[in-house]
């Protein structure tokens, strides 16, 4: 990593810092033409269903949805500052890596303190995970080396950054959700470069093996992110019947769409190592829908 460019980078961060106290105006109602999140992005847009729905079930869906996104998203972040929590004690406090690292744990907990706010704003109640996600988010944090948990949660950021990225600049979205996701976009845009090198010193030491536990590290924790999304409760939330068959159509609807919409990027990254081959292939296409 060139020292200059991170002290530059360590500069920005300490002279002009983006708050979300005063960036983010938390004290604005959403408007009657706003939306929370985009239609498309629905798990039940796309589906006969979706057209049956009032224009209140239909906000409240993106509402309760958006919730689960935000969740997620804080989520990502405490993946990433365990990981620069744990990378952080291999290095000395007065090099420029440290110094940098410690910026952006600076940022990356105010990002997680703006989600949670945002969470509130928006009078959500998270889903909380089932056992299946809670087992691989504790196997991934607690017993994986440090690179897997890099793996795992930067494919996070992938994903929520799709989402966000998308609600930032749909006409309709509401204010409130456009700043939080200007803000994340614009800090993430200096740890990027961070990223980069870490993949870059991570990717060119893996062997095959290595390779492939990092494709199913990532596969485990995109998989994770997806059924978050979905879940029975949000439909009985908005005031829907048999819920169960509900839950269903949306499980199947919402596989193939999160496949179009968020995981460009992903498999991107994951192709650009080399992680897809004849051992995680099938499970990409199986619990992903992805061609490859």
């Amino acid at each position: 990593m060139n020292d200059q460019e991170i002290e530059r980078l360590i500069k920005i961060s300490k002279e002009r810092p983006l708050l979300p106290e005063t960036y983010v105006p938390w004290h604005e109602d959403i408007k009657p033409a706003e939306v929370y999140l985009p239609a498309q992005l629905t798990s039940l847009h796309g589906l006969p269903l979706y057209n049956l729905l009032s224009a209140e079930q239909k906000l409240d869906l993106g509402r309760h949805e958006m919730v689960q996104v935000l969740y997620s998203y804080a989520w990502g972040e405490g993946l990433f500052c365990l990981f620069m929590s744990k990378y952080i004690l291999t290095l000395q406090p007065e090099s420029v890596e440290y110094r940098f690292l410690i910026r952006e744990l600076i940022e990356e907990y105010r990002h997680q303190e703006m989600f949670a706010q945002a969470i509130q704003k928006l009078n959500g109640q998270p889903i909380k995970p089932t056992r299946i996600h809670k087992f691989i988010g504790l196997f991934t944090a607690k017993y994986l080396p440090v690179d897997f948990l890099f793996m795992g949660s930067l494919a996070v950021e992938l994903v929520t950054d799709t989402y966000g990225d998308q609600s930032r600049r749909h006409p309709d979205s509401y204010l409130v959700l456009k700043k939080v996701f200007d803000l994340h976009s614009i800090e993430e845009g200096r740890h990027i470069y961070f990223t980069k090198n870490m993949l870059k010193r991570y990717t060119d030491k893996a062997g095959y093996i290595r390779r492939t536990v990092y494709s199913f590290v990532i596969l485990f924790n995109i998989y994770f992110v997806r059924t978050l999304y979905v879940r029975r409760e949000i439909y009985q939330r908005i005031g829907l019947e048999n819920t169960n068959a509900v839950y269903k159509q949306a499980f199947k609807n919402y596989k193939y769409k999160f496949t179009d919409i968020g995981l460009a990027g992903v498999i991107e990254f994951v192709d650009s190592w080399g992680g897809f081959n004849r051992l995680t292939k099938w499970a990409w296409r199986g619990l992903m829908g992805v061609s490859v």
